[in-house]
């Protein structure tokens, strides 16, 4: 951590999985203005989110283990130079279709970039400083999600919404120059391509849950029942049951179901389940209240949420000290309660309702839940295993974690009653009953922590 050489791995690490959590929330506070300029109600805006998710979240795990064929050096660089170009193919894109098939290969390019980071941190630092290195990690990326709101508004407002996805191309630029000259070589596996790829479950993941995805979406649009929905539905999760059946049957599987064997690994990645759809779905849905209902600009919008950003940059490092000193169990049994008062919070805001006495305690509250959430639960993820399965280990939780997404925000809105009229339609009611279902949801998070981690600290699995 000392060494130039650590803190350049940082950089470049942070900064490509940064570029990559960035774009699942910077064009959140876009959406007004990409509805407007490019047509399209409610369905539009969820699919421009989804559809970065979708494809980042079924193929990361292909990417950690195409990172651990290649080198994970090698396939972070090339991820990083594919972000950047699919970036401005959505910055220019003249339609909203246009932009959502841009979004679906951009998230291709991040599921090439995410997983490598957090397994090149993983086994670029020794054990007394690794549970820093990634809390610093974990801290500042997810700070990227975070801060995602307020650099789109800026952008928005003073610029075009097509400067949330411009603006990659110089980051992706700075992460090539740096991992160039500074990553840590990797030598590349012994095992051949088809031993690596799972093209069966890749192809089902990404089929099954798209077709689920468009059933959620679709639905109040095409009329529940309707002939499509219901196709895309059953169709979904009978590619869904095939995914598990061909991970069951495979030698080495994309998704090694042997992993959800070991408790800690299960119940984190639970906890991570149920936290960031939680997080995704709340970010999305404040956002768009605010603008719509309560008058706020893009940029207002944005800056509504940077005390959860503050939170995260100055909390996140001393979490991942702290989870050495006293293990996970506590801090993500706190974390996730504390963040769903502040969602509980957030369901207070209205037309009319005050910066000072409402959204800004409700950020705070919530911002300060994920800080003690974050650290302590990537570092428990990679604690769970061996470090050689620091890959696979990572690419599954960084899955969840988007697949959390993806999901909350094509079902949640559609539970809790949110129009799917358009921008300009009243969210209010729908809004409410949303953030008390994203604070069950965190809720249940902090629960699963506390029934399912171990209370001690012990050393990682060997199996």
């Amino acid at each position: 951590m000392a060494s130039p050489g650590g803190r350049w791995v940082l950089a470049a690490t942070i900064l490509g999985s940064g570029m990559a959590f960035l774009d699942t929330t910077v064009v959140t506070v876009a959406l007004p203005s990409i509805a407007r300029e490019l047509g399209g109600g409610l369905s539009l805006l969820q699919w421009v989110l989804d559809a970065y998710l979708l494809t980042l979240g079924a193929l990361v795990l292909t990417g950690g283990a195409l990172g651990d064929l290649f080198g994970r050096d090698r396939v972070f660089l090339v991820g990083s130079a594919a972000f950047g170009v699919t970036s401005v193919l959505c910055g220019v894109a003249p339609t909203g279709t246009v932009l959502i098939i841009a979004r679906l290969v951009q998230g291709v390019a991040a599921s090439l970039l995410v997983p490598g980071s957090l397994a090149i941190v993983s086994t670029s630092f020794s054990a007394e400083e690794r549970g820093r290195a990634i809390g610093l990690w974990s801290g500042l990326s997810g700070l990227a999600t975070v801060a995602g709101p307020f650099v789109g508004g800026l952008l928005v407002d003073h610029a075009s919404w097509r400067w949330v996805f411009l603006i990659n191309l110089p980051l992706a630029l700075v992460t090539l120059l740096i991992g160039l000259r500074q990553l840590p070589a990797q030598e590349p596996g012994t095992r051949s391509l088809g031993e690596r790829l799972d093209l069966g479950g890749t192809a089902t993941s990404v089929l099954g849950l798209g077709f689920i995805v468009y059933a959620l979406i679709e639905g109040p649009r095409l009329g529940f029942g309707h002939v499509l929905e219901v196709g895309a539905l059953g169709l979904g999760a009978v590619l869904l049951i095939a995914f598990g059946v061909v991970e069951a049957r495979r030698d080495r599987p994309m998704l090694p179901l042997s992993l959800f064997r070991i408790r800690d690994f299960a119940v984190a990645n639970l906890t991570t389940l149920l936290v960031y759809a939680a997080l995704s779905v709340s970010t999305f849905l404040v956002v768009l209240e605010l603008q719509e209902n309560s008058g706020y600009t893009a940029l207002g919008s944005g800056a509504a949420l940077f005390p959860i950003t503050l939170l995260l940059l100055l909390l996140s490092p001393r979490m991942g000290a702290l989870v050495g000193r006293v293990g996970p169990r506590r801090l993500m049994t706190l974390g996730p309660i504390i963040a769903a008062v502040g969602l509980l919070l957030f369901a207070r805001i209205s037309g009319s309702a005050s910066y000072a006495s409402v959204v800004l305690p409700a950020a705070a509250v919530f911002g300060l839940g994920l800080s003690i959430t974050v650290a302590p639960l990537t570092t428990t993820v990679l604690g769970a295993v061996p470090s050689t399965r620091a890959g696979v280990a990572s690419g599954v939780n960084n899955a969840v974690a988007r697949l959390a997404g993806l999901l909350a925000v094509a079902a949640i809105p559609l539970a809790a009653g949110v129009p799917g009229t358009g921008t300009g339609a009243p969210l209010t009611s729908g809004f409410h009953h949303a953030m008390i279902i994203a604070a069950v949801l965190c809720f249940l998070g902090g629960v699963a922590s506390l029934a399912g981690l171990r209370s001690e600290r012990r050393s990682p699995a060997t199996a």
